[in-house]
Order: structure tokens, then sequence, then C-alpha cells
């Protein structure tokens, strides 16, 4: 048999929280060594389980759930996700406006394609969730990544925004709250982005999956509210806040003038359909998170368990010398910069890949999220307050031998960065 080669598509396609540092983790672990995870944000690994009202209620469904729904969703799903967003203002969002899937992993594909024409510019945060990048360029697409200022509370540099912006480019993708960094974005910037889209007729793609935890006096603001005269996707789910990932229930609700929207809308609805439809089972959990109790509040609010875990792991972290981290305004996350002039690592996969053979700790590099230089990682504040200590401590302990001290004192094996 001729061997079988990967397409050309996929040739600059990542998505490293899933690579080969996981294998290594992976292979570590299989030989029985026990690795201290703190690089997904999975919530179910760490007692972070869903309410058990909404896993019941699906459960009740199951029965009825056995075949294929509408491939937009169930109606009493959509009619949910219409009814949250109308009392948040977005009275524009309908049943029909509202497209279920398999979380929002499958819509952002499925939107992407729906769009992009090879060779379209889609302009993504750095640092992004790399999903983005990857769906973007699988779909024949151009990634351009617009910079986040760590220096200004990771809000994204508007005028490098609008410095990126060429004839080829077709969207704006915003993720708020981002991940990894945390940060929460006031209406000010969301308005300005608004106003490029206004200005170079864009898409504006809003990743909203972590609206719902927040920290502190943040406030979250939906991108259509103030983009209401732009083609607008603002995507949601129940994977983080009501901490059911497994289940994979996500959507997407498109906003704009209709007219304009018209086309775009029924090549959606074609790619709904190829794929059948959405986990139906997990659809029925739709109805009631949205409409019971919000527990992810007592999690987020000063004592709750999210609160006090992003709080010991930022103070933790920003106590390693060389060390900073701007405070999470939202989200599971945070990304610590190393000081270049103090670990002057040339290459952070490998710097990740030392520290868990040499600590047995697993954290996602920066590179992983598009970020340009390997002076930043990803740590999940998700695991108990002592395995945080614990995972601070062994990153502590890592960075304690490479501290710069005169001369550099280089990642070991750095000499196969490429």
């Amino acid at each position: 048999m001729r061997p079988m080669q990967h397409s050309s598509k996929i040739e600059n396609v990542r998505y490293e929280l899933r690579g080969p540092i996981l294998h290594a983790a992976k292979k570590m672990e299989s030989e029985g060594q026990r690795i201290l995870r703190m690089n997904l944000g999975d919530t179910a690994p760490f007692g972070l389980e869903a309410p058990e009202s909404i896993v019941m209620d699906m459960i009740h469904h199951l029965p009825g759930a056995q075949g294929y729904s509408d491939s937009k969703g169930i109606f009493s799903a959509r009619t949910a996700i219409s009814q949250y967003y109308q009392t948040r203002g977005l009275m524009q969002i309908g049943v029909e406006d509202v497209f279920v899937g398999n979380g929002v992993s499958e819509l952002i594909s499925m939107t992407l394609q729906a769009f992009l024409e090879n060779g379209d510019e889609v302009l993504i945060p750095a640092p992004d969730y790399p999903l983005w990048t990857a769906s973007v360029t699988l779909s024949g697409g151009t990634a351009v990544h617009y910079v986040c200022d760590e220096d200004n509370q990771w809000w994204p540099d508007m005028a490098d925004v609008e410095a990126k912006i060429t004839e080829r480019t077709r969207a704006i993708v915003i993720i708020n709250p981002n991940n990894p960094t945390g940060a929460v974005y006031p209406r000010f910037i969301l308005e300005q982005f608004a106003k490029l889209a206004r200005k170079h007729d864009l898409v504006l793609f809003s990743d909203e999956i972590y609206e719902k935890i927040l920290y502190g006096d943040s406030v979250h603001i939906h991108t259509a509210s103030v983009a209401e005269d732009i083609c607008c996707l603002t995507f949601s789910g129940l994977s983080k806040a009501y901490r059911m990932p497994g289940y994979r229930a996500g959507w997407v609700a498109l906003t704009g003038p209709r007219a304009a929207t018209a086309a775009y809308r029924e090549s959606l609805e074609l790619l709904a359909s190829l794929r059948l439809c959405a986990n139906v089972p997990a659809q029925h959990a739709i109805q009631t998170s949205l409409g019971g109790h919000q527990s992810i509040d007592e999690l987020v609010k000063p004592g709750g368990r999210l609160r006090e875990q992003r709080d010991l792991a930022w103070k933790l972290l920003n106590d390693i010398p060389g060390v900073s981290c701007v405070p999470a305004a939202g989200a599971l996350y945070l990304f610590p910069k190393l000081d270049p002039e103090v670990y002057p690592f040339a290459n952070d996969e490998q710097f990740v890949l030392d520290l868990l053979e040499e600590q047995k700790i697993l954290v996602s590099h920066g590179t992983a999220f598009n970020w340009g230089a390997p002076d930043h990682f990803r740590f999940v504040i998700l695991p108990a307050t002592e395995d945080i200590e614990e995972a601070v401590r062994r990153i502590s302990a890592f960075l304690a031998v490479r501290r710069k001290s005169g001369a550099a004192v280089p990642l070991q094996a750095v000499a196969s960065a490429g």
C-alpha cells in the first residue's frame, strides 16, 4: 500500500495543548509517575462538577433524546438561549438566530468554513485560544495576530489591530474574557472594535465562553450589544460556567442586518444539516442551565473556590523572582511572564518539557497560544489550593537553578530549539 500522506491543509495547523508535551506526560504516567497537571481547563478532574439539577434534568429527557433533533438545535434550547440574550439587552436575537453545536469548538469551524475564501485574512488576538488560528487555517484563511498589551491589563492594542487590517481582511476575532490571559474588555474597547468593523466592512466573531466567570468588579459586555448594525457572531456554551465540558453543548447567535446576512445564514443552515444535529441529550441541559440557579456566582465571589484559587496562584507566582503576572479579571487561567533578562530561555516548549521531566508538573508554553516570544506559560487555577501551592513550589525550585546571575544559564537542550 502506498503510504498515506496528510493533507497540505494540515501543514500550518497547530494545537499544542494536546500535542507532544501532553504525550510525554501520558508516557510518564503510564510508567507510574504522578504528574501534577496545571495545563487544561477541564473542570471535572478537579471536583468542579455540573450542578446536580442540570444532570438530573438531562437524564429525565434521555428516553426522548434518542433520535435526531432539528439541525439547528431543539426548540426549547434555542428559545432559552434567545431569551437569555434578550434579558441582557440583545432583543434582536430570536430563536432562528441561534445554532446549537457540539461545543463552541465545532461551531467555530462551521462558521469559518461557511465564511472564508482561500487567502482571506482574519485578525486574531495574540495570545489566543489556538483553535481559532487552526480553524482559520483549515478553512483556507490566513490568521493575522494582533497584539494584546500585557502592560495594559492584557487589553488589545487597538492601534496594532487597525495596522494589521488589509484589503484581504474579512473578520476580527474577539475572545472576551480571554483565554489564556483572563482579560475582560471594557465597553470602550468593544466600541473601538465595532468602529473598525464599520469602517472596513468586517465581521466580528466574539468568543464569550467564559462570560460568567468574572472576578472582583469585572463586568462582561456582549460585543453584539455595541455592534447592532454589524454582522456579529456570539459564541458561548455550558462547558465552563456550568462545568460540563464533556457534554459538548455550545451555541452561536448571529446578529446584524438580515438582508446583508441572509446568504451566510443559509450557508450555516446547510452546514448544520450536513452534520445532522448536535448531541441531543446535552441540548436538554441548556434550558435548565440558563434558567436556573447560577452556581458559578458562588465560585467566583470573594471566598468562593475559584476566586480564592486565582488569588493564591497569582500571589505565589508573583513571589518568584523574575516572574510577573497580571491578575486575571475572568476565565480560569493566569499567563505569567518569565523575565528574559533573568531567564534567557530560547525555547519555551523545551522549558515546559524540562519542567515536566524534572519536577513532574505540566503547564502549557506561551507560544502554543500564538504568543510571539518564549517568555510566558499558562497556569490553570482549577486545582485545589494545596495543589496550586505544590505546583508553584516546584516551578520556583526549577527556576531557582536556572536564574541568571552574571552570565546566562541556558536551558538544557536549548540547542535543539527550532
